[in-house]
């Protein structure tokens, strides 16, 4: 079975600094789901948050009648979202290693300028970069992660033997 979640909502509009909070939010989703979906890993169900350019895309999959349980653990993060300022400093870290090493690898570089060429609207992942060195705070990703709840709707796709 195959559940395919997104939640259309588009940062690419905004700013680089919506950008670089969707990033944040997303990651520290993903952080805060390690130890209360480890169980799910276990039994071999997978899932997979990633901050599309089009929204956040929930992707769940497995062999097994819990799916639905696992899906609904990550909904339940997602609509009580908290984060402790430790975990906000190790994910902007972690963020900014993850941006130059993107800048310093020319294939990944040229895509990204090439991508930029293209779409309009788009920001460079040199753009994004400045931004998170610039410093995000706290307050900004709250009332982003409120602003963007705000405008949440969902578009799913379930594939598979599902039944109720």
């Amino acid at each position: 079975i195959l559940f395919f979640f997104s939640f259309p909502f588009n940062p690419l509009s905004f700013s680089p600094s919506s950008i670089v909070l969707f990033d944040t939010f997303v990651n520290i989703l993903s952080h805060n789901l390690g130890e209360p979906a480890y169980e799910a890993d276990v039994a071999q169900l997978e899932y997979k948050l990633v901050a599309g350019e089009h929204g956040l895309v929930i992707r769940v999959k497995g062999f097994n009648h819990k799916l639905p349980l696992l899906f609904q653990l990550i909904i339940d993060y997602l609509s009580d979202f908290s984060f402790t300022p430790a975990v906000f400093e190790m994910i902007t870290e972690q963020l900014k290693k993850t941006y130059f090493n993107i800048l310093i690898k020319p294939e990944t570089l040229a895509k990204d300028v090439r991508l930029l060429i293209l779409e309009h609207g788009r920001w460079s992942m040199i753009d994004k970069y400045q931004t998170l060195m610039k410093g995000l705070s706290i307050e900004s990703l709250s009332s982003f992660v409120k602003a963007f709840k705000s405008q949440l709707f969902v578009e799913g796709l379930v594939q598979g033997n599902f039944t109720s």
